[in-house]
């Protein structure tokens, strides 16, 4: 019976469809007459200025002369070059996600005593609500880990003694428990995952609380629970590189929006969860590894870089790929020369490759990011900045870490809750007012028109 109606309403949408769009449909030209700033883009493709942040910074141009000019990028938290944090902390030895995400709450850098009731707190945070998992996550498994993920972060309001208070205190609180039960909650989902789609045995490990959240979370998806310390290590590094990437990005302002609307906690959360899970923002590491895979499929051999510019030239002309015309993992809104995130995970997938025996696939991915600008000039005869974004290489780090490609994005997301939750308090903290933009409307006036009266229009 459901089957049936599903196939009833499926037909009805095909046909009304035409419909729908015609009266849909906005012309680019419409927008451009209006001076529409679509995506909140200026003509020149840089963000509209939405609000300000002391939380990050991204600097990928400078303008000079009134044009933009490239230079190599920077990410910034809280204005500490991520890449000096990183080095820093890498000559200590020490795994360093919940230092960046404390830094990203708090504004500034622990002290050694600061850090350590930190770490503890993230610790005790980490057990589940009592037969959360079981009755959250294994009563409704999910294939796809980011809806789940979604529905796991709103059902957690109704475990909350406090869910709707916004005072700071509340707030960091909630952040605190988030930042902590993610990579737990990801983990039992991917487990759930396996066991009812993948028709694999199902293994749910307990909390390892003396653990960081890098290793809890290596710990969580093997069923041995079993891991280096350089894989550790990896994992925690690209944990860091995804944390923050200032306001603008859409995931970020979809949290600030309905925080600016007073909701709770869960919600602002659980929609910048939904914005990650799109292809164009956080599932983009997955399009790359599609790609790549398509690639290597396609091409005998990988070293042949004529034969690899002639593939990439038949994406840009949508004869091989998604058909979308889009060759993942490069371009960026804002970076133009360099994106320093993708510098630093090429570097750590050098040593990583060579470890694992994938140096192939490395060069493969490296050639791909240097032909790929001159693709696109001889495909459109334009002139444009791409370089290599984060998503290029994150994907093949997790392929090399052994880690399944349908929790590459609910990684970005174990990462990135910790900026979201700094966006969150940085917006409810001076009680702003709720963003409301304007639209134009652009339908003609009408009048009603009696039932009897109307005609079918094709």
């Amino acid at each position: 019976m459901n089957k049936q109606r599903a196939n009833l309403s499926s037909d009805y949408a095909a046909l009304q469809a035409p419909i729908c769009l015609r009266n849909n449909a906005i012309h680019a030209e419409e927008y451009q007459n209006i001076d529409v700033k679509r995506g909140l883009r200026n003509k020149d493709q840089t963000g509209v200025i939405a609000g300000l942040t002391r939380i990050s910074s991204v600097r990928g141009y400078v303008i000079a002369d009134g044009e933009k000019q490239p230079v190599p990028g920077q990410l910034l938290y809280r204005g500490i070059d991520v890449a000096d944090f990183i080095a820093g902390c890498n000559t200590e030895g020490r795994l360093v996600y919940e230092e960046a995400a404390y830094l990203l709450l708090f504004g500034e850098l622990p002290t050694t005593d600061q850090l350590g009731e930190f770490k503890s707190a993230i610790s005790e945070s980490m057990l589940l609500p009592e037969h959360f998992t079981e009755d959250i996550v294994l009563k409704a498994p999910c294939s796809d880990i980011m809806n789940k993920l979604t529905r796991c972060v709103l059902s957690l309001y109704s475990y909350d003694d406090n869910p709707d208070d916004t005072s700071l205190p509340n707030l960091l609180r909630q952040s605190i428990e988030l930042i902590a039960r993610f990579p737990i909650i990801v983990a039992h989902a991917h487990a759930a995952k396996r066991h009812y789609f993948n028709h694999e045995s199902l293994h749910i490990h307990r909390v390892q609380p003396q653990l960081s959240i890098a290793e809890n979370f290596l710990y969580s998806i093997r069923p041995d629970s079993s891991f280096t310390a350089e894989e550790a290590r990896i994992l925690d590094l690209c944990l860091i590189l995804h944390a923050e990437h200032g306001g603008g990005n859409n995931s970020a302002f979809a949290c600030r929006v309905l925080t600016s609307s007073g909701t709770d906690t869960y919600a602002a959360i659980g929609a910048a969860i939904g914005s990650l899970k799109g292809p164009r923002h956080g599932g983009a590491n997955m399009k790359v590894m599609q790609m790549f895979r398509e690639i290597q499929k396609g091409l005998p051999d990988w070293t042949d870089e004529t034969a690899v510019f002639d593939y990439l030239c038949k994406i840009l002309r949508k004869e091989a790929g998604d058909g979308t015309g889009l060759i993942y993992g490069m371009g960026h809104a804002v970076y133009t020369e360099s994106d320093p995130r993708a510098v630093i995970l090429k570097n750590a997938a050098r040593t990583l490759a060579a470890e694992k025996g994938m140096a192939d696939e490395l060069h493969l991915m490296e050639t791909i990011e240097k032909l790929t600008p001159s693709a696109f000039w001889e495909v459109t005869k334009r002139e444009k900045n791409l370089c290599a974004n984060v998503d290029m290489y994150s994907g093949l780090i997790y392929k090399m870490l052994d880690i399944p490609s349908a929790l590459y994005t609910p990684i970005f997301s174990i990462a990135r809750v910790a900026g979201w939750c700094a966006h969150r308090i940085e917006e409810a903290a001076p009680g702003g007012k709720i963003m409301r933009p304007a639209y134009k409307a652009t339908v003609p006036r009408q009048t009603y028109a009696p039932l009897a009266d109307r005609t079918k229009r094709l």
